[in-house]
């Protein structure tokens, strides 16, 4: 890694982590950038604005959740478990690392796409000429667990998201 490149990841660390503490209107670029150790120049040379931060930072973690997404359908025994996979990459995803009091998954579009377009193609297999409407009613499962990880005593959340996801799946 280039101390260029060290930079660009502290900067995304730092936001990410400041962002999700204070919100990203409460938190000050001087304050991104003395957490991460960095010039303003550095920002503005790597992301053009704050604006262009916080689109590098959901970016980052879209890829992450991505990731972890595929990854847990790829290990799913059948077509039932790769579509309530969903699940186990929220679990995985959660134990990485990321602040999880920052849900961008229900504050930005891309990801709201990404689930139901994900969702749809896996219902295919298991619902048919349904999968659409079925990947509907887990996008809302999906978006209800999301919200219920940002409450106190979330740590059922996920299990209970999945359980509502597979009784939903059984009735189709």
């Amino acid at each position: 890694m280039t101390p260029r490149s060290g930079a660009r990841e502290r900067l995304l660390g730092a936001a990410e982590t400041l962002f999700a503490d204070q919100g990203v209107a409460a938190t000050p670029v001087d304050q991104v950038l003395a957490r991460a150790g960095v010039a303003p120049a550095t920002l503005y040379a790597h992301f053009g604005s704050k604006a262009g931060l916080q689109a590098a930072v959901l970016d980052a973690r879209l890829a992450r959740w991505d990731a972890a997404w595929a990854a847990a359908v790829d290990a799913a025994p059948d077509d039932r478990g790769r579509l309530l996979a969903v699940f186990d990459a929220l679990d995985t995803f959660a134990r990485g690392g990321a602040p999880s009091r920052w849900c961008t998954f229900l504050a930005t579009a891309a990801d709201t796409e990404l689930l139901r377009s994900r969702l749809t193609e896996l219902a295919g297999p298991v619902a048919g000429d349904g999968a659409a409407e079925l990947a509907e009613h887990l996008l809302v499962v999906v978006s209800g667990t999301l919200a219920m990880r940002l409450r106190p005593g979330a740590d059922s959340a996920v299990a209970r998201g999945r359980a509502t996801a597979e009784a939903l799946v059984s009735s189709v």
